[in-house]
């Protein structure tokens, strides 16, 4: 028979041989192709700019990396597969701001739990709004459309793509400003409502908005500073209404349980491709803004934040899944 204090000595060897083991495996990552699931359609932005990440990160691993796209349900199918699968750094999620943040406080049920199922790897961009109007508004500022809609306070609709874009117009409305929302499918009707007159306002993601800047007139971003590429709009901020700032963004992760180690290399590898000028240049091109760098607790404690923000909004609107 076995005694306590060897019992007790073995048990307490354990821990150290799975992180002695789990050393040795990240050491031999990668060894097959990794996969990096997005919970959206193909062609959307998320999507192209998670391919450009792909690229980069299969020349930096000297491995294949592949996107795949797993849509349905507000982003919440694509999410929930990835929350099960094996943690073992070969499957990686290509989190947003809609699936981790903003859809746990409007489903009861998504499928997975936002915080306890994934480990965050890096933020990769910020996705800024932009709001925009058709020209025969005849302004050219947000302080003009507030004005105007406190002159016409039954009037002015709001085409509204996404729920990111709803929390914009929710935390306008608090500034006693009457805008009535009209929500959209996605970002191609609400922009032909848009050019047709149908809503004289739009609020959307800059990289489904930009295309048409000519044709319709932006009047603010939605970001705590103008963007680099467009440093002629100006922010919500500047305009009035201090300390503005919902931005929609994306962050790589995996699924709880993948090793620190390969978390650490993946989080290393992503660092560097984002300081390269060229990142830079295709994220601004997309309508994005890089990601700051944060190390692994702060991007922790910041995708908290960014929950607990937004279900404050999401709650005190009394926004419903639609």
């Amino acid at each position: 028979m076995i005694s306590l204090a060897r019992f007790v000595r073995r048990i307490a060897a354990v821990p150290m041989a799975l992180a002695i083991a789990g050393s040795a495996f990240a050491q031999g990552y990668p060894n097959h192709p990794i996969r990096i699931v997005v919970a959206y359609p193909p062609g959307q932005s998320t999507d192209i700019a998670t391919r450009y990440f792909a690229s980069k990160l299969s020349a930096a691993l000297n491995e294949g990396v592949v996107v795949e796209n797993r849509p349905g349900a507000f982003g919440n199918m694509g999410t929930a597969y990835a929350a099960r699968a094996t943690p073992d750094g070969y499957t990686l999620i290509m989190g947003a701001s809609g699936t981790h943040a903003l859809n746990p406080a409007l489903y009861d049920n998504t499928g997975f739990d936002a915080e306890k199922d994934f480990e965050p790897i890096t933020a990769t961009a910020f996705i800024p709004m932009v709001i925009s109007v058709n020209p025969s508004l005849n302004i050219k500022s947000l302080p003009e459309l507030i004005q105007l809609a406190r002159s016409r306070p039954d009037k002015i609709d709001v085409a509204l793509p996404s729920v990111t874009a709803q929390l914009v117009l929710e935390m306008i409305k608090r500034q006693n400003v009457p805008l009535f929302a009209i929500k959209y499918k996605g970002s191609g009707e609400a922009m032909t409502a848009l050019l047709g007159n149908q809503v004289p306002v739009l609020i959307d993601t800059v990289a489904a908005s930009q295309s048409q800047f000519g044709k319709i007139k932006p009047l603010a971003v939605t970001s705590a500073k103008p963007m680099t590429a467009l440093p002629e709009i100006k922010s919500v901020a500047e305009q009035g209404l201090d300390g503005f700032n919902v931005v929609a963004w994306n962050a790589l992760m995996a699924p709880r349980g993948t090793p620190v180690e390969i978390r650490d290399r993946l989080a290393a590898e992503m660092r560097k491709i984002l300081a390269l000028p060229e990142t830079t240049k295709a994220l601004h091109d997309l309508g994005f803004e890089p990601a700051p760098a944060m190390d692994h607790e702060q991007l922790v404690a910041w995708l908290r934040s960014e929950r607990r923000t937004d279900a404050d909004i999401i709650r005190s609107a009394h926004m419903k899944a639609d």
